[in-house]
């Protein structure tokens, strides 16, 4: 139900209590005191028909008794009462419920049966739910403690979302010391209902929330939680904590590939994909909490390190080493500035080391400097214990110099007595501090991530030289005659020729039963060739002796023959033989690479890069990647190993074409997206031989699946179903399809098409280009939340733009907003209705049932295209501006039908 009736939750005017009582240290006693002590403003009703009064409220039997409609019930009631009450909910009107109680699930089949039962009468009834087994909901903004935690944080705008009501208790309680305000503290329990992915698109779209952490013990609606990611991520940090790491998976898994995509790899790829940032310890989490709430995100990896300590300032330059960073340069006029204050055997590098007998005045100057400079991205504060420094004076002028500064400055000031009161004015002024070095530089780098995660974002995919072309057709029928047969791995040669199929270089490989059969292939395909063990049982070739290479002549391959079946039996007595594969033998490769997939449970498919070779376990050299890839993320994804080093070339080694592998990796991952029933592929070697792969050997597996494609990916692929062949008023055939990342440049010269009036009218301000940041937001789709079609010329040989539409989805899915842009040259033709029209029927289509748009009163043009298709318009609030609003369940785009359906 998406952020549907959370504010009910989070921003109630009314709260019952169900199960308040006046019994001491209960936590129906303890919800009602701290509604009361958190300042709630709003109106309290406790139930429970035990009581006539509980903390001198007057008490109702049940919430169907109320005199009005309630907003948020918190519910603090042994759980087998809980779907009775969930009922009672329902009748009241209830927007949503909090459900403290234990004993659900994670007590096994009755507590599931009855989460189930819960799950299904809140649906039925649209009653939004919390919980069971959790702590509670903080929003310090509208003073609401529907909790049975301690204390009320402070206000603030960072927000916290937890799985665990232990782990928030405790980052609550840290928070106190350390002076760290919250606007909104969850904890979030088993997830029978409201999940991460709704939290963060509520979070998201709420403007007092800068920043999101989250402690994940597992996941649930998987590609929710991916799309409402990337949309937050791009406009707010969100840092995981993420537990129950496993390599059980890795143990189980059948081939190189499953042993390599581990659950918790999956995870980390998942996140990264998603731009989040994940910590690995409680104290990571706090630190990162501390920094993104007191002070700006940095804007780079420019650190100055300022110490009165030698020591700990190597040890700080160690921990951003540990990162690949180094401290910053110094300037030259930086370091002549410096010279002029500080004394003569200061360090002159980065870090600063003041001297130990540092002034207050020393510190602060040269803090002050460092500023001024420019040349920094955040400054690091380290004190000792010295005789001759104050820490408390140079706390005051540290807080009071940083008041001045929208900068970040943060502080390791290592001791214990001596630095307590000095730590606390920091806190107090709102600087991070931290105990070591070390911890201070983990949360900056974390933040650093995050900044390259957004760079990173707003990078554009190159165009690949020649377009992939794909045998969907061919993949198809044979899949569908060897899921006749069996499920489970197909032999090399057929798994070859699907990969083929789909554009993947692979060697020349026929199947042989017999000793003459491979010897005839052999002749076939030509000396030297390769013989392979075929066999469903043994998954690693080289450990039964079943690869023999470079075989150049009858007998050889007679030999080899021999040999591989009486290796095969030997190693697996039990194992079904099919034969060898012969192939092409290719010598002495430059690299030898894997590259597969496995299906995981949560996320679908994973598809992995890597050092390949028989050495791959051992290496653990690898990458993951979630499909569907484009050039962009298939560099980056090898871009994580070691390997990639040498790919670039080494010694007398040629480099491999980065761009053939960027289209393998493509290729690989359209398979994924195509065919859910791929359960596993893995291709070990796949070798490089000057400059081009080619896989060697490779293995499919396959499964049954209920999942049709695209359902089971967590990240919504180019929709090709949304491609529409159609003629413009004159006659003119356009193209009208989604948009896709490498849609950049084809939409920078829509933009230089544009008069100064339509560039006004379509962004509200004079441009004269596009920034990078926003070419990659208007390229770069999630197909679940908006809808974005381009039309192009279907005559030329070149791509030509001629205009965008599209409609974002606001997070209930229900309503959202429409733009439109199409170049001058070509107005008048029909393009925007029939562009604009068609993105209004999809989004019909997907239930949207209200769409609007602002558009500027002198936009006459707009606003009759507004009227044509259905739209009426509104005065806004602005004189300048009118709010175009239609509603889609009444809307008619009949005319569409008119024009060829979709190809």
């Amino acid at each position: 139900m998406g952020i549907y009736h959370l504010d009910r939750i989070f921003q109630p005017e009314s709260v019952a209590v169900i199960g308040a009582t006046e019994t001491e240290n209960s936590i129906g006693n303890a919800l009602m005191t701290n509604l009361e002590n958190g300042g709630f403003t709003g109106k309290i009703i406790p139930i429970n028909p035990k009581y006539a009064t509980v903390k001198g409220i007057k008490t109702l039997e049940s919430i169907r008794q109320r005199s009005h409609p309630i907003d948020l019930a918190i519910i603090a009631t042994p759980i087998s009462t809980v779907p009775d009450i969930v009922d009672d909910c329902i009748a009241a009107g209830t927007g949503g419920a909090v459900i403290i109680s234990a004993g659900g699930k994670e007590t096994g089949d009755q507590g599931r049966d009855i989460e189930k039962k819960i799950q299904e009468k809140a649906y039925a009834g649209s009653l939004r739910l919390i919980g069971p087994n959790c702590l509670g909901i903080i929003n310090t903004e509208t003073k609401l403690n529907a909790s049975f935690a301690s204390d009320m944080p402070s206000r603030g705008k960072l927000a916290f979302v937890s799985q665990s009501g232990a782990i928030c208790t405790s980052i609550l309680d840290l928070s106190f010391k350390e002076k760290i305000g919250f606007s909104h503290f969850v904890s979030i329990g088993s997830m029978v209902d409201v999940d991460f992915g709704d939290m963060i698109d509520y979070l998201g779209n709420d403007s007092r929330v800068t920043s999101i952490l989250l402690y994940i013990e597992n996941l649930t609606r998987i590609r929710k939680f991916m799309s409402a990611a990337r949309a937050v991520s791009r406009i707010k940090p969100i840092v995981v904590l993420k537990s129950g790491r496993s390599d059980a998976g890795a143990r189980a898994a059948s081939s190189h590939t499953g042993a390599l995509a581990g659950e918790d790899a999956v995870y980390d790829a998942a996140f990264k994909r998603a731009g989040i940032v994940r910590v690995n310890t409680i104290a990571q989490l706090f630190d990162c909490a501390e920094l993104m709430a007191k002070t700006p995100r940095p804007r780079g990896s420019r650190l100055a390190i300022i110490t009165n300590g030698g020591g700990p300032g190597v040890m700080a330059t160690d921990a951003l080493g540990s990162h690949g960073l180094e401290p910053a340069p110094l300037s030259r006029e930086l370091t002549e500035s410096l010279d002029d204050l500080l004394p003569q055997f200061w360090s002159r590098n980065n870090p600063i080391d003041i001297l130990g007998d540092a002034t207050r005045e020393r510190f602060i100057n040269t803090v002050d400097l460092c500023h001024e400079s420019r040349s920094f991205d955040g400054i690091l504060t380290i004190m000792v214990p010295q005789a001759l420094t104050d820490p408390e004076s140079v706390a005051e002028a540290l807080a009071a110099s940083a008041r001045e500064k929208n900068f970040p400055i943060f502080a390791s000031w290592i001791g214990g007595k001596r630095m307590e009161t000095a730590v606390a004015v920091l806190n107090q002024a709102k600087i991070p501090t931290y105990e070591t070095p070390e911890r201070a530089i983990q949360a900056f780098v974390f933040m650093v991530a995050y900044g390259k995660n957004l760079e990173m974002l707003a990078q554009i995919p190159r165009k690949l030289s020649n377009k992939l072309q794909y045998d969907h057709n061919k993949v198809h029928n044979l899949l569908q005659d060897h899921m006749k047969q069996d499920t489970g791995f197909l032999s090399e040669a057929a798994s070859k020729e699907i990969l083929s199929a789909y554009g993947i270089p692979v060697n020349t490989t026929q199947a042989a039963a017999t000793q003459e059969d491979a010897v005839s292939m052999a002749k076939k395909i030509g000396f030297p060739v390769a013989l392979k063990l075929m066999s469903p049982d043994i998954s690693h070739k080289t450990d039964a002796h079943g690869v023999h290479l470079n075989l150049q002549s009858d007998d050889a391959v007679q030999n080899a023959f021999g040999k591989i079946m009486e290796g095969a039996k030997a190693y697996n007595p039990d194992a079904h033989i099919e034969g060898v594969s012969v192939q092409q033998y290719i010598d002495s490769p430059d690299y030898e690479l894997l590259i597969g997939a496995k299906s995981d449970v949560s996320f679908g498919p994973v598809i992995v890069f890597g050092s390949g070779g028989i050495f791959t376990e051992i290496l653990k050299d690898r990458a993951l990647g979630l499909p569907p890839l484009n050039r962009l993320l298939a560099q980056r994804m090898m871009e994580d190993t070691r390997v990639f080093t040498l790919l670039q070339g080494f010694r007398n080694l040629p480099p491999a074409d980065m761009e053939a592998l960027e289209a393998l990796l493509m290729s690989v991952s359209q398979l994924l997206v195509d065919f859910p029933q791929i359960a596993e592929l893995d291709m070990n070697p796949v070798i490089v031989k000057d400059g081009l792969p080619r896989a060697v050997d490779a293995r499919i597996r396959l499964e049954d699946t209920a999942e049709d494609s695209p359902l089971h990916l967590v990240i919504s692929p180019y929709p090709d179903e949304l491609e529409f062949h159609e003629k413009t008023d004159d006659g003119k055939n356009i193209f009208i399809r989604p948009v896709t990342p490498e849609d950049a440049s084809l939409f920078t010269k829509l933009f230089e098409s544009l008069s100064p009036t339509s560039i006004y009218h379509r962004f509200f301000s004079a441009m004269k280009e596009i920034s990078p940041a926003m070419l990659a937001r208007f390229t770069q789709v999630d197909y679940d939340r908006e809808i974005a079609l381009t039309a192009l010329d279907a005559t030329s040989k070149n791509e030509k733009m001629f205009g965008i539409a599209r409609v974002i989805s606001d997070p209930d899915g229900n309503t959202g907003e429409f733009s439109i842009l199409i170049g001058d040259p070509w107005h008048g033709q029909g393009i925007g209705a029939n562009l604009l029209g068609r993105v209004l029927q999809i989004a019909k289509n997907r239930k949207m049932e209200t769409i609007r748009g602002i558009v500027l009163r002198e936009n006459r043009k707009m606003i009759a295209l507004g009227k044509r298709l259905g739209f009426t318009p509104r005065t806004d609030e602005d004189p300048g501006e009118i709010t175009l609003e239609i509603d889609l369940k009444e809307a008619d785009f009949s005319f569409l039908d008119k024009n060829p359906a979709a190809v």
